[in-house]
């Protein structure tokens, strides 16, 4: 009844999850005091596996591609009866299968709040005390990730449709490579060995930056002028002065070089406050993709196909080809997302381990999108060590609820 690659899409990487929890319980399981439970140390367990749970950013990114999925076989009832029939033999509740598999997205949304609960009953002179704060702060900045990731997975329709718009584009899509814009802005730009000034918009995605030239009649129209390599450049920033390369005068100036060519662009900010933008901006592109990278983050196939079915569905519905409509107007001139790094540090209080996780840069966390599996799925949280280990084992399910001390 499933093919080899609609059991991917529905299950995506579940079966890593599960030995990574099988894992984690064990030495969580350790770390539980049975004849003390309020002196277990708990924290500990969670900082030594928080690489670990990076793995479930790709299963919530999978999520929307395994709702899509099943939704198309749902239209088939011989596969409602067959998931009807799976739930009935094993006694599972009475919940679609879609609401079995928001399980994972739920679990990792949990740990925050169960070590914010955990920290709350923990006396500050404990000894598991600045590790849990350590871990609830490691287990937030996973969350805030996570959900980071799939709002650029919403957005990535947007992406395809700037790139449809722009006229006379060439080479690969943009979605090939990248999945997010990260700032763009107009400067003056002079490439090596031409060295003839002109003005160009520039977008800096992961991975890549667009040059693109406005009409001259239609400023809102862009044509496509080429791209850079961000992998293979590296950014120099420069005083004010004299240029011995270009042999101009430069202010506001910084330079992107070619490491393995020795080709360099020269770009010029009409203030030193855009240049310093930039220089940020360049700087979390590189963040951005090493992050991607330690964690597996990438766009599939099946996503870029249904961006591109986007496109051509509001080319449509509009009337007019995407190479001949408006671009999307370009964002706000704001500062990257500087994210901090999470240490254990002593005396840390109580008060300041809630400050440890940044803004959100989403409006709308996706999280809210599964609000109406959550009742049937949630339990009321417990407050001791007890909170977090009863997840999975049976046997701690009767610790009360006094404070540690």
């Amino acid at each position: 009844m499933f093919s080899d690659e609609q059991l991917k899409i529905i299950f995506g990487n579940i079966e890593d999850i599960y030995r990574f929890q099988m894992g984690f319980v064990r030495d969580l399981e350790k770390q539980y005091n049975n004849e003390d439970p309020h002196l277990s140390e708990i924290g500990p367990c969670f900082l030594e596996h928080q690489d670990g749970f990076w793995i479930y950013s790709e299963y919530c990114n999978n999520h929307l591609d395994a709702c899509m999925e099943l939704s198309k076989l749902m239209k088939d009832s011989r596969y409602q009866h067959f998931f009807e029939a799976c739930r009935l033999l094993q006694q599972m509740i009475d919940i679609a299968i879609d609401g079995f598999l928001l399980t994972p997205v739920q679990k990792i949304c949990k740990y925050p709040l169960q070590l914010a609960e955990l920290l709350k009953y923990t006396a500050q002179d404990h000894s598991d005390y600045r590790y849990v704060a350590a871990a609830l702060a490691v287990m937030r900045n996973v969350t805030l990730q996570i959900n980071e990731r799939k709002r650029r997975l919403e957005n990535i329709d947007k992406i395809a449709q700037w790139q449809a718009s722009v006229l006379d584009w060439e080479g690969d899509d943009i979605l090939d490579r990248s999945s997010e814009l990260i700032y763009t802005g107009e400067m003056s730009w002079i490439y090596q060995p031409y060295g003839r000034n002109q003005q160009r918009v520039f977008f800096l995605f992961d991975h890549q930056m667009v040059l693109c030239k406005k009409d001259l009649i239609r400023r809102d129209i862009l044509y496509y002028k080429g791209r850079i390599d961000m992998d293979k450049y590296e950014v120099v920033d420069i005083e004010d002065g004299r240029d011995d390369d270009f042999n101009v005068s430069m202010k506001n100036a910084f330079k992107l070089h070619n490491k393995e060519t020795e080709e360099m662009h020269l770009f010029f900010a009409k203030k030193l406050e855009e240049k310093l933008r930039w220089l940020r901006a360049f700087r979390e592109e590189r963040k951005m993709v090493k992050e991607d990278e330690k964690i597996g983050f990438e766009i599939s196939e099946n996503q870029k196909r249904q961006a591109a079915m986007t496109v051509k569905k509001v080319s449509k519905q509009k009337g007019v080809s995407y190479s001949k409509s408006v671009p999307p107007a370009y964002p706000p001139p704001q500062d990257p997302l500087n994210q901090g790094q999470y240490m254990v540090t002593d005396g840390i209080s109580q008060s300041q381990v809630f400050e440890f996780t940044e803004p959100r840069r989403s409006q709308a966390p996706f999280w809210q999108n599964f609000s109406r599996y959550r009742a049937a799925r949630e339990e009321p949280l417990a407050s001791p060590a007890a909170a977090v280990v009863s997840c999975y084992t049976k046997e701690v399910q009767n610790v009360g609820t006094r404070k540690r001390k």
